[in-house]
């Protein structure tokens, strides 16, 4: 059987064809355009996905792959940055359209699917994917299977606590992993430090110009962070690989120097646990829709 994945994002709505041997088929890029509103969202996603039917006379199962997460209680979308979907029926709604059931699971869970099985946790039976971008996410596979926990929370681990008591965060805790290791707040802290309002990009670039005492502190502190969070995920999950993603894994120095600082703090006399750089980049979302299954 084909497959259908559809990301949605903030700005773009990505689609692809696949079939069973996982080659593309198709792939078609529409503009979100959610100040449009919830309704015309909708609209859009199912003109992409007939769109798409129209390639083949084979049937086809539907994932998608949306920003926020489905409410196990009332089936909803929750945590949402793109406003005009929180507290929207949208896999019911999507269903009632198309006319079949859909896949639905978040941009953690998909783009870990997706580096599990096509990308770089191929070959390894525990994953542990990670998103490090706007916010911080995770998502675990187990042998291909995406494992979503009783409360769909499991790999949520921007929001442990790394320093109970410490930087708000919009969970209404404090102290939480996204707080701290996140593009954004990473950015706040570099102009906390030096008074300098800049990109991530900008920062490390800097860093390897020009290192100073206040780019020391903090890439330091970043990386205590990084290697604290990580470890505890480890002690936890003890997976086979660790597949970083986001823009902030784009970092270079998160793969030695990075890797070291989570091996000083994990519960073993022998630490290994391979930490990658994705393959697959803005694809993984896409991809992983495409993977997911669908329940009878």
């Amino acid at each position: 059987m084909n497959r259908i994945g559809i990301d949605l994002g903030g700005t773009k709505i990505e689609g692809i064809l696949l079939n069973e041997a996982g080659t593309v088929l198709k792939r078609k890029r529409i503009p979100t355009r959610r100040e449009d509103g919830y309704a015309a969202v909708v609209d859009r996603i199912v003109a992409l996905v007939k769109r798409l039917q129209s390639e083949t006379k084979e049937p086809c199962t539907i994932g998608i792959c949306t920003p926020g997460a489905i409410s196990p209680k009332t089936g909803r979308i929750k945590n949402s940055n793109t406003l005009c979907l929180i507290g929207k029926p949208l896999k019911d709604d999507l269903e009632s359209v198309l006319g079949q059931p859909i896949a639905m699971d978040n941009d953690a869970n998909c783009f870990a699917i997706a580096e599990a099985t096509l990308g770089a946790g191929r070959g390894y039976e525990v994953i542990f994917g990670v998103i490090m971008g706007t916010g911080v996410g995770g998502g675990i596979v187990f042998n291909k299977h995406v494992h979503r926990g009783r409360m769909y929370i499991a790999g949520e681990w921007g929001h442990h606590k790394l320093h109970p008591g410490g930087n708000d965060c919009y969970c209404g805790q404090k102290g939480c992993v996204e707080t701290y290791i996140s593009g954004p707040a990473l950015e706040r802290q570099w102009q906390a430090l030096t008074g300098r309002s800049e990109t991530l990009k900008e920062i490390t670039s800097r860093i390897e110009r020009q290192p100073s005492d206040l780019a020391g502190r903090w890439k330091t502190e970043f990386l205590n962070n990084f290697g604290l969070a990580l470890s505890n995920v480890i002690d936890i999950l003890d997976p086979d690989v660790i597949v970083l993603g986001g823009g902030v894994s784009n970092i270079p120095f998160l793969y030695d120097e990075g890797v070291q600082y989570v091996y000083q703090y994990v519960f073993s006399d022998i630490v290994d646990t391979p930490i990658v750089q994705n393959q697959l980049g803005d694809s993984a979302g896409v991809f992983g829709a495409a993977l997911l299954e669908t329940k009878p």
